[in-house]
Order: C-alpha cells, then structure tokens, then sequence
C-alpha cells in the first residue's frame, strides 16, 4: 500500500560490468525489469557505438522473420499457440541462428520463386489456348474455288465482318501481317481508338471476349486479333501494343500449324498442373517446417537486439575491459539487483564478480507505482493526466472509489448498472482467454483492458440506482410506500372526480415515515416528481463535491510534510482549508442543517438557503426566519476568516522564503561573520518549493556548498497565480459538481422517455396480437437501452466524471509534472510485437 499511496524511492546506481559477463548480466537484468538505463555516450552517434555490428545482425535477422511470417500468413498456415519466451541466446549461438535463417530464407525464396515462375507459365499458356480458341473464329477456311473466281487481285475485297481465309492470306504473301493477344476489358475502348488514329485506318480490329476471369488477373481480358497492311504499320501497332501492356502471342499461318501449336499447349498445360501441386505442397512444408520455430528465433533475437542496445549505453573504463552502467532503481530492489549480478557473473565463468554501487545524484529520479490487474486501469486514468512527481501523494487509491462511485451519481439506475456490472464480470471471468487478449480491434481493446473499472462503475451504479429506487426509469415498491392516499379519500367520488391528489404530510395518516432504503416509489407517480429530485440532486451534488474537494487539499499536508516543507502547512494548507471550509463548507452545513432541522410535517416554514447564503456575502441576516440562533455573527465571523485568508494565502509563502533567504543571512553579517550553509534536504525543497508547488527532494545530496539563487519577484507572480487559481476555483469547481445532478437527470429522463416510446407501445396492445408485437418491441427496447444508454450515456458519464477528478480533485494536491520509470524488461517484448502486427 506505501507504493500505492507514494511511489518507490529510487536511487541512482553503478553497474561495474566485466566484458565477460556484461552480456549475460544484461541478460539476467532484462528478464527480472528492476532498472532503467541512462545513457553514458549522449554525444556518440549511434551509427559510431561499440555493438552497431551486432544490432545490425540483429535487424538482418529480423528482416528474415518476417519475411517468414509474412509468408506463412499467405499460405494460411496456423501459428502455434501458447506463450513463448525462450531465454535469449547467448553470443556464441548467433551465427548458428543466423545461418539457419539465410538457408531457411533461401530455400523458401527458391521454392516460391519457382511456384510464381510455374504459375506465370501457366497463365501464359491458358491465355494462348484462349487466344487461339477464340481468333479461330475470326480467320475463315478457304475453299478452293473455280478458275473463274480465282483472280490474281492485289487487294481482295474483305466482307463487312472482317474475315479473311487462308487462300486470300497467301495470296497477299507478306504484305498483309497479323498481331494478336490479349487486353484488359478496361482498356480495350481506348486501345481500338489509338489503333483507329494511328495508324489511320489501315488495321482491322476483331476482338472477342474470354468468358469468366482468368487466374491472377483481376479483371476479365479480351482476345483481339489486328490485321494490318505493311512492316511500318506493324511497328506502330506493336507499339501501341506495348504501350497498353497487351499480352501478346504468335499467330499461326496455317490451320496445320494452329492444330500444332494447340496439342502442344495442350500436354505443356497438363504437365504443368501435374507439377504444380508438388511445388505447392514442398512450399507448405517448409513454412509448416518454419512455423514451429518462428516466434521463438523472434523473441530470442529482439532479446538479442535489446541488450546489445542497452550495451551501448554502457561506457568502458579505461582498460576496455570493463562496461560502466548507470541505472535507476527501487531501493527495495537493490538486494535483488546484486543477486542477479553474482549469479549471472557465475553462469558466464566470469574470473571477477560484477557489483553494483549506489551513487549520489541531484538528478530528478523516475516515479515507479506498483501496479497490478485491478488498480492498473485507474493508475493509467491519473496518469493520463500527468506521471506523477516522484515521491508525492497518488490520487490513485482514492480514485478506486471516488471514480466509479461520481460516475454511478451521474449513470445511477439499477438495470443499466446490473447489464454493465455482467458485462464486465463476464470480461473479468474470461481473461486469460487469448482470443479476447490478443485482438486487433481498438475499440474492444479498449473495453477489455478496463474491465476492472467498468466493473466497478456497474457495481457503484447498482448501488446508487437502489438509492435513487431506479430501475428502467421505474421505481420497486419493495417496503411499501409511507404515503397513504386513503386518509384523504373518504369516497371513491372523490377519486374519480380529480385527475391529481395533493398529499399533505401535515395531514394525519398521509405520511407515515421515509422509505427504509432509497426513494419513496410514490415520486414516481407524482406530478412535481422533477421538482423534488432536482432539489435533491443538486444539494447531494455540491455535498459530494465540496467533500471531494477538501479531500484533496487535505491529502496536500502529507506532500507538504513529506517534503519538509512545514512552513506551507502555516501559509499554504490552512488558508486555503479555512478559505474552502468558511465559503463552501458553511453551505453543506446549512444543507444538512435544514434537512434534519425540518421534517416532511413543518416543511413550509424551512426558509431558503439560497437567500441565507447571499445574505452572508451581504453581511447582513434574516431576523424573521433565522436557520438557527447566532446565524447572522457566526456568518459574519466566517466571511472575515475567509477574506483574511486570502492575503495570508497570497504573501504568506513568498515573505517566508524572502526572510528565509535574505532575513538569516543579514543577521549573521550583522555579527560579524557570514555563515556558509551546505545543502539539507529541507533548505533545497524549500527553494525549490517555489517553482514546483509539490517539488521534488534529492536523491543522496552532494555534501557541496550550496549556492542559492532566489528571485523574490518570481517566487511572488507564481503565488499570486495560484491564489487567484485557487480561490476562483473553489467558486467554478463547486458549480462544476452541478454536473452530477444534470447527467443523472438526462439519464433519468432518456430512460423514461426510452421506456413510455418504445415499451410501452408494445404493453399496450391488445391480446390478441401483443404476443407478436411484443418481441420486436422488446429487441428494439434491448438495442437502444445497450446503445444509448449504456454506451452513449455510460462514456459522457465517463469522461465527466474524469474531468471531475483532473480539475476538480487532483490540482489541490498533484502536480503531475514527473517522469514515468521505464525499467529494461524484456515482458514489454508481446506490446512490441502487437505494435508491429506480427501477432
């Protein structure tokens, strides 16, 4: 609980690395995260460091990962399942991994380049047959014909379809020429209009259609087959051709040679899918092969990669034979830190042991909070805000309540609280389950890692609907209600002759006490329903906020002493307590004042405490309808208190330290010598206390003289600025809270209004068909209570009730102004691969 409540003290530390050894210490450090490393070589270019070499052996072996992975994911081969973390491989195994890799790598470039060359062939012939297939039909068999027909002409007539016979090709010789092949059907418009511009008419076009799509191509092709008139424009049509990445083939000039050509493509296409699935299948061996080990050889060379980065860090002394580390840790953890230098100095064979050796520093040290499943999501919540300054208070253990419970204010019903309540249990029961851990969907992500908090805002919202007696925008009569409607009824005339009934509690046998638990259910009937419970959430809401403030500046006193700071106890804590409490605290006194002065009986005659609260800043009482005895002194005497808290607040601070800077010292010139002050852990936050409201101490201070610079005019601005922050904000943070009783009201009346639109239409049906119209009603009711009310509803609650707790509750006391300690662990490991998409 002290590392909940306060982070861990940390201290600054000397690793003295034999080369030896350092790589396995390095090692054994990785696997336990207990330190941060620093860096000793800030002005060395990381392309110049002593193990550039080996990360980039690393990288290299990285790179083939994941080509192994990627092409795993291709063949749809499944990846083992279970958690892998291997120990990472020692040096001397490096290049048996990494041959291991390239031959693995090799292989299997080989194999799929030969799959992707089989396939491409393969195309091509189909494409070929297609071709043929198709322009077959385009070309006419020639028959002989009689003498008479058979005139030698130089330009035969070609027929409006364009179709020539094998006679009339002969007869031209090589004048007239032929190009086919294959085009994309998208192309195919532009393609004939180039041809037509071009070559300005003196090509024929006869194109067909393939039926179907061809393998490996995404888009259906068309066969053409181009007849053309003269070498020159042929040329311009292989051109134009290759312009519009056409496939083309040869065009056979015989029906001979067309038979030919088909048989052979014909077997050269079978011996082809004889082969194929051979390739096919050695290809899913060896990625099965690889599969089994992939994930491990990739934790061992992040592994790898990492404590060669951090060695880098490192410096050697000036022997070259020893690696110098500086490293943050817990104090705690320095026991374990040297047992895991002896032992991992042991394993290596090392001659002379590694140690470690505590050092002073004045640097700020990292802020480590413990953490585990349940407080880590609230931890992040504060730390979203800001990493809190090393050694201050943790708004964290009290954020485990107050958060959810400020959020049930706003979300507060009994149903809604009980669906999101199993939501959550339901995440919690199931969260070993690696199918909800390792998804790539954000937004569940989101949900899941929060579990624990939406846990904890249902169970709160459970609570808080029974207390509002709110269940679905409807109230349970579980005790029976204490208003008795009879004892102003003396007929049922009377009843039927009035559409409302105005119950008087000063009537006898109207009103017979409050309810046991929660909210009488008769408001739920009444007419001024709204009336009553506006009144009574907005008083609730400033209560728990003003409660919720002094809290925090309460919890400011243990920073204040646990910085030695005992001079802001005087002039920080108890102007701004007696500020807060005379104002604002006087208003909750006189709520609950008049709650348990008055009682439901001689509730007319309570006065209002909105005029007794103005007419305390007009100094002036109400004689006729005082609260109590004394109202209108006590009111004056706290109104002064907390106006002279206000300059106390303001001068207090900076007046102390100009005294404590300047004061002291004149005095001691004044008898004659000048006292020289070392550094104390008091005198240094006092000095720093001014520049960082919460500061932070020293890490075993240097026992130097310290030279104190102090800039009155400095130290005054930034109190003047927190005095006007802190006292407006009293004011605006109050009305803040009033957003606890505005969201539950807006959930209260999209409830009902959820209910009265929708159920209700489906209850008010008659038998005969209310069956029917009931289950679309209620599927209906199901999906807008989870989308609205739930969801919608649930995150504005949310993030109110995150502002809330930031603004209104952690800058009476949280800096935020530190650094998050970021241990060398190799667990972070899973984040990376997650990050990468590797998993």
């Amino acid at each position: 609980m002290g590392s909940l409540f306060r982070s861990e003290e940390m201290c600054l530390a000397q690793l003295f690395l034999q080369s030896a050894s350092a790589y396995d210490c390095i090692s054994e450090l990785g696997d336990l995260g207990l330190v941060e490393f620093r860096d000793l070589n800030p002005s060395v270019n990381t392309f110049q460091r002593k193990f550039v070499n080996e990360i980039k052996r690393c990288e290299e072996m990285e790179r083939i990962l994941v080509y192994l992975l990627r092409e795993i994911k291709k063949a749809d081969i499944a990846l083992p399942e279970g958690e892998v973390n291997p120990a990472a491989p020692l040096p001397k195994h490096v290049m048996g991994i990494m041959e291991q890799l390239q031959r693995l790598e090799m292989e299997l470039s080989e194999v799929t380049r030969n799959k992707e060359k089989l396939q491409k062939n393969l195309l091509e012939l189909t494409e070929y047959t297609h071709m043929l297939r198709i322009t077959h039909n385009f070309v006419q068999r020639g028959t002989e014909r009689d003498a008479a027909q058979m005139q030698y002409e130089e330009f035969p007539v070609l027929d409006k379809d364009s179709v020539m016979d094998y006679t009339s090709m002969q007869r031209l010789g090589a004048k007239l020429g032929f190009i086919s092949g294959l085009i994309s059907r998208l192309k195919l418009e532009a393609f004939e209009r180039m041809l037509w511009r071009v070559c300005k008419g003196y090509t024929i076009l006869s194109y067909g259609e393939i039926e179907g799509t061809l393998e490996e191509s995404p888009t259906r092709s068309v066969v053409f087959l181009i007849s053309y008139w003269g070498d020159q424009i042929g040329q311009k049509v292989k051109k134009i051709c290759d312009c519009y990445h056409c496939h083309l083939y040869p065009y056979p000039s015989s029906n001979e040679e067309r038979a030919d050509v088909v048989d052979g493509l014909q077997t050269r296409i079978q011996d082809l899918h004889t082969v194929s699935p051979r390739r096919g299948w050695y290809l899913r061996q060896v990625l099965n092969k690889a599969s089994e080990s992939v994930f491990t050889w990739m934790i061992q060379v992040k592994k790898m990669k990492a404590i060669y980065h951090i060695l880098n860090l490192c410096s050697f002394d000036v022997t070259n034979k020893c690696l110098i580390a500086e490293v943050w840790c817990p104090v705690d953890d320095l026991p374990a830190l040297r047992r895991a230098l002896e032992d991992s100095s042991r394993k290596s064979g090392a001659t002379v042991p590694s140690f470690v050796n505590r050092i002073p520093s004045n640097d700020t040290p990292p802020t480590l909070i413990r953490t585990n499943k349940f407080t880590s999501g609230f931890q992040n919540i504060v730390d979203a805000y800001g990493v809190g300054s090393y050694r201050e208070v943790n708004p964290a253990p009290y954020t485990i309540i107050t958060f959810p419970f400020l959020f049930a204010v706003m979300f507060g019903d009994l149903g809604h609280g009980l669906l999101m309540a199993l939501f959550a249990l339901w995440m919690v029961l199931y969260e070993n389950d690696r199918k909800l851990k390792k998804t790539r969907n954000e937004f569940w992500n989101t949900f899941f890692e929060g579990r624990y908090i939406i846990l904890m805002m249902g169970v709160f919202s459970v609570y808080t609907g029974i207390i509002y007696n709110d269940c679905f925008s409807k109230s349970l009569n579980v005790f029976g209600s204490g208003w008795n409607v009879r004892a102003i009824t003396s007929s049922l005339r009377t009843l039927h002759s009035n559409d409302f009934l105005t119950l008087n509690p000063s009537t006898p046998g109207v009103f017979n006490g409050p309810y046991p638990l929660g909210i009488d259910p008769i408001w739920n009937l009444a007419s001024n329903r709204l009336t009553f419970l506006n009144s009574y959430k907005m008083k609730m809401s400033v209560i728990l906020g003003i409660v919720h403030m002094t809290f925090g500046v309460i919890l400011g006193v243990f920073n204040h002493l646990h910085f030695r700071r005992r001079f802001c106890v005087v002039l920080v804590f108890l102007p701004e307590l007696l500020f807060l409490l005379c104002l604002f605290g006087y208003l909750v006194f006189m709520i609950l004042y008049k709650w348990m002065a008055f009682t439901a009986q001689d509730s007319h005659k309570a006065p209002s405490i909105l005029i007794h609260f103005i007419n305390m800043f007009l100094m002036q009482g109400d004689s006729r309808k005082p609260l109590y005895p004394g109202q209108t002194g006590l009111q004056v005497f706290l109104v002064i208190i907390a106006v002279l808290s206000v300059p106390v607040l303001l001068l207090g601070k900076p007046l102390y330290l100009y005294w404590q800077h300047n004061g002291s010292s004149h005095m001691a010139m004044y008898r004659g010598y000048e006292r020289v002050r070392r550094s104390s852990e008091e005198e240094i936050s006092l000095m720093r206390s001014y520049d960082l409201e919460e500061g932070t101490i020293n890490c075993l201070p240097l026992p130097t003289p310290l030279v104190l610079q102090f800039d009155f005019a400095d130290v005054f601005l930034h109190q003047s600025i927190h005095t006007i922050e802190y006292c407006l904000g009293c004011i605006s943070n109050t009305a803040s809270y009033l957003r606890l009783w505005a969201l539950s009201l807006a959930h209260a009346q999209l409830s009902e209004v959820l209910w009265s639109m929708v159920l209700r239409v489906g209850l008010r049906v008659d038998t005969s068909f209310g069956v029917l119209l009931l289950v679309p009603v209620i599927g209906l009711f199901a999906v807008l209570t989870v989308f609205i009310l739930l969801v919608m509803e649930g995150l504005s609650a949310f993030l109110h009730a995150l502002r809330l707790h930031w603004v209104e509750f952690q800058n009476k006391f949280y800096s935020g102004a530190g650094i998050k300690f970021a241990p060398f662990a190799f667990s972070l490991l899973h984040t990376s691969f997650e990050n990468d998409g590797l998993l």
